[in-house]
């Protein structure tokens, strides 16, 4: 079927671009996340907003959250896609592509929570291409996608119930990602034989931090082993371009927060190929649980189908969260990131997602804690 999308020179194969191929979890996503650097809301408050389309189980949703004095606000919505994947339109949230890599707006309308906002994402260097992820464990691929990590300012409004907050690009960072091809999404198989999978387990730390000068990334997934079978470090200097990032290699240490598998404090040593060595030291100032814009959701799991045009929304008081929930595993945890001994202190998040064992942090079972 010829759709609009097809006006635009975007074909990857000879079929029309509404045609989502042979696999049903073809994916195409946008995320993104804001927090304020300086002044009093300083690792109080912070938003993330996801956007996903699924051609092959024609879905797409979105959702975002915003934490503010202690509460965790979600606003979530599905519908069926429909002929046109360039709509980026769905409930409560809309992405409008400005300039490509560089300028991206996010408008957030959900009269029946009290959240809304309106954000002009701006970059702060060119986006970092992340090494190529594909990951089968057992006998079948179940992740082949690419990633594009891009750190940024952010400008704008945010309104929640408690009050409007004024979002200025001088004095608020975030980052967003761009994420396609597929992986496990949408409801399972409701039957299907073992093939080794199940006992893989899934390792995941990922990292974007923003500095005065220089935007940077690191990421890591392991087997329940320690061996890793993708990682990426990657630093740029303010205003850079794509090819001016420097590449490395980093090795890291977590303490653990007791009865969780979450980090209380983390630090890493990164080792860059133009010789230079840096400590990075990651202090925790909040916690966003990512079940509330999808991860891991029971019902608005990413491409699951609720229903043509849905909405709902729900808040969490984060000092009640139980985080050995499985439904609060998925983490990104807001950090004031340190630079050496001390002389240059930035922000960014830590993206923490553990499900089975890890030898190397002493886990055996598909979900015990950190005693």
């Amino acid at each position: 079927m010829i759709t609009p999308g097809d006006e635009y020179p975007l074909h990857q194969t000879s079929r029309p671009v509404r045609d989502p191929g042979t696999d049903r979890n073809l994916y195409d996503r946008f995320f993104f996340n804001g927090y304020p650097h300086v002044g009093e809301d300083r690792g109080n408050t912070f938003f993330a907003v996801a956007f996903g389309t699924y051609p092959g189980r024609n879905v797409v949703d979105g959702a975002c959250t915003v934490i503010d004095g202690g509460i965790q606000y979600n606003v979530r919505g599905s519908r069926l896609m429909g002929d046109d994947r360039l709509d980026l339109r769905c409930g409560p949230v809309t992405v409008e592509i400005v300039e490509p890599l560089h300028q991206l707006r996010v408008i957030v309308d959900d009269p029946d929570s009290g959240v809304s906002a309106d954000l002009l994402f701006t970059s702060r260097a060119a986006p970092f291409e992340e090494p190529h992820f594909r990951f089968g464990p057992g006998h079948r691929l179940i992740m082949d996608i690419t990633r594009l990590t891009q750190n940024g300012t952010w400008s704008g409004h945010i309104v929640t119930p408690q009050r409007r907050i004024e979002v200025l690009d001088d004095s608020w960072w975030g980052c967003r990602d761009r994420s396609w091809g597929f992986r496990m999404t949408g409801e399972r198989d409701s039957v299907a034989a073992p093939d080794g999978v199940e006992n893989a387990g899934y390792y995941w730390l990922w990292a974007p931090l923003n500095f005065d000068d220089e935007v940077v990334i690191f990421d890591v997934n392991e087997l329940p082993s320690g061996r890793r079978w993708h990682e990426n470090t990657m630093v740029a200097r303010v205003g850079a371009s794509a090819n001016e990032a420097v590449d490395g290699t980093h090795t890291y240490q977590i303490e653990w927060k007791p009865g969780t598998r979450h980090a209380a404090k983390f630090t890493a040593d990164l080792a860059l190929d133009n010789g230079r060595s840096e400590r990075i030291t990651l202090t925790p100032l909040l916690t966003f649980f990512m079940s509330g814009i999808g991860y891991g959701h029971p019902t608005w799991g990413h491409g699951m189908w609720v229903g043509h045009d849905e909405r709902s929304h729900d808040s969490l008081v984060l000092a009640d969260v139980d985080e050995s929930n499985l439904l609060y595993n998925h983490v990104q945890i807001l950090c004031e990131a340190t630079r050496g001994s001390g002389g240059n202190v930035g922000m960014g998040i830590l993206e923490m997602l553990i499900i089975g064992p890890h030898t190397p942090s002493g886990l055996v079972e598909i979900f015990d804690m950190h005693a």
